[in-house]
């Protein structure tokens, strides 16, 4: 899809971030050297295009007191379409992906830090009649974060404040924290004050509201307040599930690699399991599924890392952000 200048530098602004402020639109355009109501006028389009998916919080699951894991299954082409509307159902799912594999599933799972997600996945797999399933909880975060750079390659920058490896605890949360961190789970509203509406709802002065909005970001709760983009739109349409064999020696080494490459968004260490020996995983996005084996390729090349799997994604069954606290 052809993209003015303009539509170009205003995605990319809203992935990095959307100003929590009394006037964000204001605040962008100001940036752009357009008005707020241009601002506004571009993101409906390209909301109506497709390309902007919504304009909200991305949260810490650990911080709010959830663990999420990624489950694959092997389930009949018969029965794919009602696995579909299944997961699209279920609101503690938030991607789900149908990929070129024996295993052909695959989606994020979240779940109170309490529960036994284990426990939940035979209630998943009875309905849709899935030959096989497990789950593979992260070990270790290498990088956690998707910014697709519109001006050609696709760029994926980890936050300066990532720590890698480090399983987050619960935070210690107030009613006001959750009042807030629920009015946040919204798409932001399309008009010049989207959060004067959210504070009065709670009663709160919109500027006390802001500051609520900035603690939450300080201690971690709140990831980034953003755009999520579909990457198809803008280009990248291919994306590759990688997964590698890594000895336990290699694994720190070869996960800061790829984190540090710009067409990595997402890269893990997981569990293994006996149905899926793979440990280190990394998604790479590229214009098209050649280039995206090119980095897989160059990456085994440099690490000696030959032994991995590549898994493409042949349907986009939901991509959502999943909404905590309610």
């Amino acid at each position: 899809m052809n993209l003015s200048n303009i539509d170009r530098k205003l995605v990319e602004l809203l992935q990095a971030e959307c100003p929590l402020t009394k006037h964000p639109y204001a605040d962008v355009g100001l940036g752009l050297g357009i008005s707020e109501e241009e601002v506004i006028a571009q993101i409906k389009q390209l909301k109506a295009d497709g390309i902007i998916r919504q304009i909200g919080a991305v949260w810490a699951a650990g911080k709010l007191g959830y663990k999420t894991t990624l489950v694959a299954m092997r389930v009949a082409e018969n029965h794919m379409d009602k696995a579909a509307q299944l997961l699209i159902k279920h609101p503690r799912i938030s991607h789900a992906y149908e990929r070129n594999h024996y295993y052909n599933l695959w989606f994020t799972l979240a779940t109170l830090a309490t529960n036994d997600i284990e426990a939940e996945l035979p209630e998943l797999a009875e309905p849709i009649k899935a030959e096989a399933f497990f789950s593979l909880p992260a070990v270790t975060t290498f990088k956690l974060r998707t910014h697709f750079a519109l001006g050609g390659d696709g760029q994926a920058e980890a936050p300066a404040n990532h720590k890698v490896g480090v399983r987050e605890q619960k935070a210690k949360l107030s009613s006001s924290d959750g009042m807030v961190i629920n009015e946040l789970q919204q798409d932001l509203p399309l008009v010049p004050h989207p959060f004067a509406d959210m504070s009065a709802r709670l009663g709160m002065a919109e500027d006390k509201f802001l500051s609520w909005c900035q603690s939450l970001k300080q201690r971690g709760i709140m990831r980034r307040f953003g755009a999520a983009v579909n990457h198809r739109k803008v280009g990248f349409k291919a994306n590759a599930m990688t997964c590698w064999v890594v000895p336990p020696e290699k694994i720190d080494v070869a996960g800061r690699k790829l984190a540090l490459l710009k067409e990595v968004s997402h890269c893990y260490e997981r569990k293994t399991n006996p149905l899926w020996r793979y440990n280190l995983f990394a998604m790479i996005h590229g214009r098209t599924k050649e280039a995206c084996q090119e980095i897989a390729s160059k990456v085994s090349a440099e690490t000696g890392l030959t032994d991995y799997v590549m898994l493409f994604s042949t349907r986009e069954i939901k991509k959502t952000r999943i909404k905590y606290l309610v």
